[in-house]
């Protein structure tokens, strides 16, 4: 390597500072340590060189040697072996070089750098069933829920009563254990606390060392008016506890509602086929049908109506969860589709009625239609 080479490794300029060249080889170390990098030779080869850098950089006379004539710091080292070994020595343990710096790469490892984390508790979902009408119009309940509470009999330690867990012999009660990789050294997790640093060595009887129970507790929650199937609500802090202090998850409710017999719903609408005599459609009439709240409502049909035409009533569908009029929040709509029923008997004067109507009006309802089909045959 040129001169100025073992600069260049970290980044900065040769008249760098001690602590531009710390916190530069601090950003570079987090980035390529091996823990961070698991299986990449390349990360590790960087890892190698940043080190190296660092090494010769952060020490007064080492550096000063270095700008007079950097070649002496690369291939045999004028201190020999006995150089690499204190070089070794030096960076042998990155928790004390960094201090927090192991718990950064603890995440990576599976494991825990010294000190128990503290893990948030688990989200609990259930699901609640929900009559048409609660639903529509919102109801409070009582749900079962299972979750995980810290056991009451060793405060969550999982240790038996009288006693408490004690540091790991194996490591010392830091949680993780160093491997020797040459010129650096791996930290991976305790293989006897699993990365706790602390074994309990008489287990809770009531948890059997766990230091949490599952139970069944009572909660009551609020559905809001216009929920639907699938609705979620959020009871925040109800979840299982917190592992290690950790704050405790969150409990979800999701809703589960009966088919209505009558009512199909479409978002925060209701869909409803009302039926319609032929003479309702053809002439127009004010007809009367059901709302999902209850009650009637009465709409007007325009004389010609089509079978499955569509009318809307605005306002008469699903509350919109979460709003209200007074805060501009409007309901869903009620949707009318006309279903036109042809009488499938008839009395001898209805038919002299129709067959005269037929006479007088003389129309062909499929001429359309035939003349396309034609159209269409002769354009092929």
């Amino acid at each position: 390597m040129a001169a100025g080479d073992l600069y260049k490794v970290l980044g900065v300029s040769k008249g760098a500072t001690r602590e531009e060249i710390r916190r530069a080889y601090r950003r570079l170390a987090r980035k390529y340590h091996p823990d961070a990098n698991p299986n990449d030779k390349g990360a590790e080869e960087r890892f190698k060189e940043i080190q190296h850098a660092y090494e010769v950089l952060s020490n007064t006379e080492k550096r000063r040697e270095y700008d007079e004539g950097p070649r002496s710091f690369f291939g045999q080292s004028p201190q020999g072996t006995q150089g690499t070994r204190a070089a070794q020595g030096n960076f042998r343990d990155f928790n004390d070089l960094f201090g927090s710096f192991g718990d950064v790469f603890g995440a990576a490892q599976g494991g825990v750098r010294g000190r128990p984390q503290a893990v948030r508790g688990d989200d609990v979902t259930v699901t609640v069933n929900l009559k048409f009408k609660e639903a529509l119009e919102g109801a409070t309940t009582r749900v079962s829920a299972p979750v995980e509470e810290g056991c009451e009999e060793c405060r969550g330690t999982g240790a038996a009563p009288g006693t408490a867990p004690r540091p790991c012999p194996e490591c010392a009660g830091r949680g993780v254990r160093s491997r020797d990789q040459g010129f650096f050294a791996l930290s991976e997790p305790c293989g006897r606390c699993e990365g706790e640093g602390t074994v309990v060595e008489k287990p809770c009887p009531r948890c059997a060392g766990a230091g949490r129970l599952q139970k069944n507790t009572q909660v009551t929650v609020r559905i809001p008016a216009g929920a639907k199937s699938g609705t979620r609500v959020r009871l925040a802090g109800r979840g299982s506890a917190g592992k290690k202090g950790g704050p405790p998850g969150d409990l979800y409710v999701t809703t589960r509602v009966e088919e209505h017999p009558v009512f199909e719903r479409h978002g925060d609408d209701f869909v409803v086929e009302a039926p319609v005599s032929f003479v309702e459609a053809a002439l127009g009439a004010e007809i009367e049908v059901p709302r999902p709240s209850g009650g009637t409502v009465r709409l007007k049909l325009p004389a010609g109506t089509q079978d499955g035409k569509r009318f809307r009533v605005r306002g008469a569908g699903a509350p919109k969860i979460g709003s209200s009029k007074s805060r501009g929040g409007e309901p869903g709509d009620l949707v009318v589709r006309a279903r036109v029923v042809v009488p499938k008997t008839l009395t001898r004067r209805e038919k002299e009625i129709l067959e005269a109507l037929a006479d007088e009006r003389d129309e062909d309802v499929r001429e359309q239609l035939l003349r396309l089909s034609r159209e269409a045959e002769e354009a092929l």
